[in-house]
């Protein structure tokens, strides 16, 4: 009972189920999140979940709540019998016999054969139309054969108008392609766990730009819940020189946590040589890229809507691996409706969307890890330095 003698009992239960319902998505997010980790008996998720589902049980209120609205007690009169009776329809009345017309006779006269005399058919004989006469062989005084005659031709002909030679017509390209990075720049992400636009994350990416030489930053963190949950940061870093096709790196690390990892890899491009981790050197391909710089290089390539292949290194192996273009298209994220070029990297499990309008920087990135989750970076800022 209420302060003023009300029966609030409903109103306490839609607000149980109102709060124990948002709390067990909130709680099955974060075990999704943390898959068999967070079924764990010494992780702090298992036993919000286990708290958080004996909730919904306690006194019952929960299952009346969800399943009392559906269930009807009442009683209600029997319902008449249905009466059915069965008639035959009536027969079509009988169709009208067709009134048959004698038959004509089938025999007609033939007409009278009229036979020609058949006449000698004397053989065609099919004389060139350029001919070169043999003087030993052709006489014109020789009686009984006939004179070869030459093709007549002008004595001033015209002269023949030259065709018109083809211009060939440009193919319009589907956008414009800007190659070249300003000074100083920064690119925000929103961090998604999968395509629900549910947020784990922030990221952001910053490069700076001095006297031919670059360097690349990213920094990547979790928010809200997540971050209670399990707080952590992901760095990447590579520094390099930028050519006339584009970024050459020289070093390349990662940090978790802001920790040194062995995920690092350096590149002798006197040599030809790159070291990646702690393995021997191997030999270095001609414009192998690091993780970081990868997504910057695709803007340098002269066409990179043609496709392509690129070495690439993640600090742990340094492979080959082929560019899929998937076309143009549309498509809206937090800093706008952006114009892309659509490119996937099968090898990595990596799909990017370069922005047409600004330099062909990715303004989503979507990539699946080894153990089939999605993540799911969208642009939410953009800030580029004036050249």
């Amino acid at each position: 009972q209420g302060d003023q003698g009300k029966n609030l009992t409903a109103n306490a239960a839609m607000a149980k189920l109102a709060a124990t319902e948002g709390a067990q998505q909130v709680i099955d997010a974060a075990v999704q999140l943390f898959g068999g980790l967070g079924i764990t008996s010494e992780h702090p998720v298992e036993r919000l979940y286990r708290e958080i589902r004996s909730l919904r049980i306690y006194e019952g209120a929960h299952a009346a709540a969800l399943f009392g609205p559906d269930i009807d007690l009442s009683t209600e009169p029997a319902s008449p019998p249905l009466e059915v009776e069965l008639r035959s329809l009536p027969l079509p009345p009988p169709l009208p016999k067709p009134q048959v017309e004698p038959e004509a006779s089938l025999e007609t006269p033939k007409p009278a054969k009229n036979r020609t005399p058949r006449r000698k058919v004397e053989p065609v004989v099919h004389t060139p139309v350029l001919s070169v006469p043999d003087p030993s062989s052709v006489d014109g005084n020789k009686p009984g054969t006939a004179p070869i005659t030459e093709p007549v031709t002008e004595s001033n002909p015209e002269p023949e108008a030259p065709l018109p030679v083809p211009v060939p017509v440009p193919v319009p390209e589907s956008a414009p392609v800007q190659p070249r990075l300003p000074p100083r720049g920064m690119i925000r992400y929103r961090v998604d766990r999968g395509d629900s636009n549910f947020e784990i994350g922030v990221s952001q990416q910053e490069w700076e730009i001095t006297d031919g030489r670059y360097r690349l930053n990213s920094v990547s963190e979790t928010t809200g819940l997540v971050w209670l949950l399990k707080a952590y940061r992901f760095e990447m870093e590579s520094r390099g020189t930028i050519t006339d096709k584009g970024l050459r790196p020289e070093s390349f690390a990662v940090r978790r946590n802001g920790k040194e990892t062995k995920e690092k890899a350096s590149f002798d491009w006197e040599n030809m040589q790159v070291r990646v981790g702690d393995r021997a050197e191997q030999a270095l391909a001609h414009g192998a890229q690091d993780l970081l710089s990868f997504t910057f290089q695709l803007g340098f390539m002269p066409h990179p809507e043609s496709g392509d292949t690129l070495p690439v290194t993640n600090g742990r192996k340094y492979v080959v691996h082929h560019l899929e273009v998937l076309g143009d298209e549309e498509i809206e994220v937090p800093a706008g409706i952006m114009r892309t070029l659509h490119i996937r990297a099968p090898g990595v499990n990596i799909e990017l969307w370069l922005a047409y309008d600004h330099l062909l920087l990715p303004v989503k990135i979507r990539q699946e890890d080894a153990k089939g989750d999605i993540w799911v970076q969208v642009a939410t800022q953009i800030q580029l330095s004036p050249p």
